[in-house]
């Protein structure tokens, strides 16, 4: 793996030197764009508007527009924003993980210590687990600040997970909510017994990208020369009025015979 940020973790007076990166990779297939008439393979290019010539990365800058003209920005410019935060997360104070909604959630990392950090990135994890806690605070990767979470990973390993800022949830009070309508007795008593039946313990493992899989047999297939069989498009009933009564008995008795099929 190839770090993606080399800084620090703040802990109260304890500086803790770490290498961050990307827990995570992409499980889709790699789909190439092609121009339909011959299959060529589409290129994308970086152009000046004026000349229509294409640009070396060497040779292009950032700036902002500001009344019609644009400040350009340096590498110095981006360091002097927040020198504190460019090479330091440092944690501003420490909450229960269960606090966070998951729709802050973004994207985790995984934090490696660097040479002589052991000891204090151990003690971190070590005090995190015991505590159930995890730390809050701010850093730059990239010319852009992340607000982010350092939590223990599978108990053994620092992870870092980035969380959206408040304003970049959107607020919902267009959308055409139900009326806080309380359930039927029945109804309630069913969805609760159909939810206890089919709980178990989380496993991620569990769960696998079968569509690519399945996309890719599709791929080999037309590759052979096979025809692939076309799927007819499904119908959805809009506006229809649904007995839920019967439909939660239906889902219990189909719980059912999977539990005892499994």
């Amino acid at each position: 793996m190839k770090s993606i940020w080399n800084g620090a973790i703040g802990f109260g007076l304890v500086n803790i030197p770490v290498k961050m990166y990307s827990a995570v990779q992409d499980s889709k297939l790699d789909l190439d764009m092609l121009d339909k008439s011959d299959f060529s393979n589409i290129k994308f290019k970086r152009v000046n508007e004026k000349t229509g010539k294409e640009v070396k990365w060497e040779n292009i800058v950032k700036g902002y527009l500001m009344e019609d003209k644009y400040v350009v920005l340096d590498d110095d410019d981006y360091a002097a924003a927040s020198p504190e935060k460019t090479k330091v997360f440092s944690i501003e104070h420490f909450v229960k993980e269960a606090e966070i909604d998951s729709v802050y959630f973004e994207v985790p990392y995984f934090l490696e210590p660097q040479k002589n950090a052991e000891n204090a990135y151990n003690l971190l994890l070590k005090s995190l687990i015991k505590t159930k806690m995890a730390g809050i605070g701010t850093f730059v990767m990239r010319d852009k600040e992340i607000f982010g979470m350092i939590r223990p990973y599978d108990d053994n390993v620092l992870i870092v997970n980035r969380l959206r800022f408040s304003k970049q949830i959107r607020e919902y009070g267009d959308l055409k909510i139900p009326a806080k309508k309380t359930p039927k007795p029945g109804e309630m008593k069913m969805a609760v017994s159909l939810i206890e039946q089919t709980s178990e313990t989380f496993d991620p493992a569990a769960f696998t990208d079968t569509y690519s899989e399945d996309l890719l047999k599709i791929i080999k297939k037309k590759a052979k020369g096979k025809k692939v069989r076309k799927v007819a498009d499904s119908k959805e009933e809009s506006g229809k009025v649904v007995d839920l009564m019967a439909q939660l008995k239906a889902s219990l008795e189909g719980s059912k015979k999977t539990k005892k099929v499994s």
